[in-house]
């Protein structure tokens, strides 16, 4: 399982400066990052994978540095990619972060 440990330990970061301290663990062929027993994003080679609503994730489809998550060979629904572009700053990683928080605060814990 290949992914970037820098971007992972800047996402530790991110989360860490909201008093969040996630679980994680190896899966999707990369590093996810779990809040409340859910996938909130992860880490996939030099991508981010996140996980949003399905309006938050379609409305994001028009930045140019995402795609839809397609890990099994099909679309996965509000799942997607984060290109190493869209993350050079740490204020892009940030936004990120914490769109996936919000979400993930809309589902009960598991």
């Amino acid at each position: 399982m290949a992914y970037d440990e820098g971007l992972a330990e800047r996402t530790r970061r991110s989360f860490a400066q909201r008093g969040v301290l996630p679980t994680e663990k190896k899966m999707f062929g990369g590093l996810c990052f779990m809040v409340r027993g859910h996938m909130t994003l992860g880490v996939s080679g030099d991508k981010l994978m996140l996980r949003l609503s399905k309006e938050e994730a379609d409305a994001a489809l028009a930045r140019p540095d995402t795609r839809v998550m397609d890990f099994t060979g099909r679309e996965m629904k509000g799942f997607l990619y984060v290109a190493p572009e869209g993350l050079e700053r740490d204020e892009q990683l940030d936004d990120w972060v914490g769109r996936v928080l919000a979400f993930n605060a809309t589902k009960a814990p598991k």
